[in-house]
């Protein structure tokens, strides 16, 4: 199998003025093709090269874990966005979010909280429990829900690459212009599903 670098859900303009065109040139043109690149060079003529993006997830460690989770993760994130984004949830999903912080507005602080004092590179989450309940996650690196058997819903990349054309070192201008941008119907359907 020959992992390919997908197609962005929308044009590479279409977060603006949030999140630039040329953010994008350099998050999902370079860092996610070259991942997409190097994943491709880590699995050619091993037994993984005829394994799911999951598959090699849930197996791997070091650099083909590392490799194959940015590449999982950005594709997550690019759903988490879209030009027509914004807004609060609805039904069920915002329920369990008014359930666990106490409002809509509770869990925007909470999560641009911890959004903005996660050190170093990795991302933040909003995950389903196994009860069914929404919880906040915070993981370094290239590290990935789904490799300890959580659902993500929703994912904010904080590495810098992410924010730092548009935002320099601002990442919580960067984290209060992600609302804007939330795919709201996206994280509904993974909380359902």
């Amino acid at each position: 199998m020959v992992f390919e670098l997908p197609a962005l859900p929308y044009d590479r303009q279409a977060l603006e003025p949030h999140i630039s065109a040329r953010t994008l040139d350099y998050h999902y043109g370079r860092h996610h093709r070259a991942h997409v690149a190097r994943l491709n060079a880590l699995v050619a003529g091993t037994e993984q090269a005829d394994r799911s993006l999951e598959e090699i997830i849930a197996t791997a460690s070091g650099e083909l874990f590392d490799q194959a989770a940015e590449v999982w993760n950005h594709t997550f994130f690019w759903h988490c966005l879209s030009p027509q984004g914004g807004g609060e949830p609805a039904g069920a999903l915002a329920e369990a979010i008014a359930a666990r912080f106490g409002s809509f507005e509770g869990f925007k602080e909470a999560f641009g909280a911890a959004a903005a004092a996660h050190f170093g590179s990795g991302w933040t989450w909003l995950v389903r429990t196994a009860e069914g309940d929404v919880e906040l996650l915070g993981t370094r690196n290239a590290d990935t829900p789904i490799a300890h058997g959580q659902t993500p819903l929703l994912a904010v990349d904080v590495w810098e690459h992410a924010y730092y054309l548009d935002y320099q070192n601002a990442r919580p201008a960067y984290l209060e212009a992600i609302w804007a941008l939330v795919n709201w119907a996206f994280v509904a359907q993974n909380f359902e599903a």
